[in-house]
């Protein structure tokens, strides 16, 4: 099984303005979310499952992803801020039939894949990390691709 995992594009500034839950998607953020999914559609980086965080960033990261890999996303509670390898675990117990694409939050991603993988990785903003399960009692994998925002930016 594919794991990618693809943090929210750029979004508002959390100063105080906007709860944290209504922070949205600014254009730079999602324009850069529009680049990446032409490299995604080239790379054949097409998921079986897209699963997002309900707040207003990720799904609406989530909602341009699905239009341009031609897939529905689904918003699951687990994928909010507090995301850990457990909340990973049941999602892939519930959905092992697929590859899983992923919209999430740091510091999330970035421990998630850490406990995974054994190793450190930081996930940008607008950035995505594949891993690939390579067992699944306990739960690891291997980290395959970590691409930065400004990557998919220059491969678009």
């Amino acid at each position: 099984m594919r794991l990618f995992f693809f943090r929210h594009g750029l979004a508002e500034p959390g100063t105080g303005r906007l709860p944290d839950h209504e922070r949205a998607l600014t254009a730079v953020g999602s324009e850069r979310v529009e680049r990446a999914v032409r490299v995604l559609k080239a790379l054949d980086a097409v998921p079986t499952y897209l699963l997002t965080s309900p707040l207003v960033r990720a799904r609406q990261t989530a909602d341009i992803l699905a239009e341009g890999l031609g897939l529905t996303a689904q918003v699951r509670p687990e994928l909010a801020p507090g995301f850990s390898l457990p909340a990973l675990e049941a999602l892939v117990a519930d959905l092992n039939d697929g590859d899983m694409m992923l919209v999430g939050h740091e510091p999330d991603f970035s421990v998630t894949i850490g406990a995974l993988t054994g190793g450190v990785v930081l996930m940008k903003k607008g950035g995505m990390a594949r891993v690939d399960l390579v067992g699944y009692r306990p739960l690891r994998g291997a980290l395959v691709w970590l691409i930065a925002p400004r990557v998919f930016d220059a491969l678009a």
